[in-house]
């Protein structure tokens, strides 16, 4: 069995919005080590639509990019992604799959099947996951800003303090800290 780990960018404040975080070189290449040890993507329905809207595009080379985003855009087209979504069947993205029925169930196979575990890149989707005591690591981004806004991780949560075990927590160049951590089994 792989382990669900999430993965995101967070400001000081606690926002996860995807414009709000530093997209550099060093940041891209967390990510992309993140993506090229994990056996799968997965996402809600809006994080997927997000990046269905931009990342095949430049994978085929439409959009102006640095080499590295390109690169990129074409590893994760051929990574498999999974979607959990009620209200979307079709996912025409190559290698894309619906979760769909019992959420529990669907991303316990997800796991089960997926020894290299999986990639959970979807700040709503965690919440609910993690409701489900399904998060196994976190991996995430601290960006050295404050938005002012939101949607804020976690938004909602109504469960008691989740603890978690700190396993490193590495300063990058450009301010933003890198931190993992573990729930304790």
């Amino acid at each position: 069995m792989g382990l669900l780990i999430f993965s995101h960018n967070l400001t000081l404040d606690g926002c996860v919005d995807h414009q709000e975080g530093i997209a550099d070189d060093e940041t891209r290449a967390f990510f992309t080590r993140l993506m090229d040890e994990c056996g799968a993507m997965l996402w809600g329905r809006v994080t997927y639509e997000l990046m269905e809207g931009y990342w095949p595009a430049v994978a085929r080379g439409d959009e102006k990019v640095p080499p590295a985003m390109r690169e990129w855009a074409v590893k994760l087209g051929a990574k498999p992604k999974y979607v959990v979504s009620s209200t979307r069947r079709d996912f025409p993205w190559a290698n894309s799959h619906h979760i769909a029925g019992d959420l529990r169930e669907g991303v316990q196979k997800l796991k089960d099947a997926t020894p290299a575990g999986v990639l959970l890149g979807s700040g709503k989707l965690a919440t609910e996951l993690d409701r489900l005591d399904l998060i196994d690591e976190y991996k995430l981004l601290l960006q050295p800003r404050i938005a002012g806004h939101g949607p804020t991780l976690y938004q909602g949560w109504r469960r008691g303090a989740r603890v978690l075990e700190l396993l490193s927590a590495v300063p990058l160049r450009n301010g933003v800290v890198a931190m993992h951590y573990r729930r304790p089994r």
